[in-house]
């Protein structure tokens, strides 16, 4: 009787561990995918290291990207891409101007 306790106990926990941490972090993962495989000519971005640039050209694994008034533009990986839009916060969560400039258009 105690070994099917032990049992299920360990199931419960398995469970609570793949609803509370991996799940989550696997949807984290797909949509930063999805986000850096839709990006566009003109699309302003947040890097990894913080510089902010707007998208010049697109390739498969990399993207050309202008920064700046004086438009020194570099090549980076799609990897490096941490948002679209400006990142206003320090965590990433506040608001970005790209999705800002899209809800005033509708």
């Amino acid at each position: 009787m105690e070994t099917m306790y032990s049992i299920v106990m360990i199931v419960v926990m398995i469970a609570i561990f793949y609803f509370l941490l991996i799940r989550p972090e696997n949807k984290r993962k797909k949509q930063a995918n999805e986000m850096r495989n839709n990006l566009a000519v003109g699309d302003e971005i947040t890097t990894i290291g913080g510089i902010v640039a707007t998208i010049c050209a697109v390739k498969e694994n990399s993207i050309v990207v202008e920064t700046g008034a004086d438009r020194v533009r570099m090549e980076l990986m799609k990897w490096a891409v941490s948002s679209k839009g400006v990142q206003t916060t320090e965590d990433g969560k506040g608001d970005n101007t790209a999705d800002d400039k899209k809800s005033k258009k509708k």
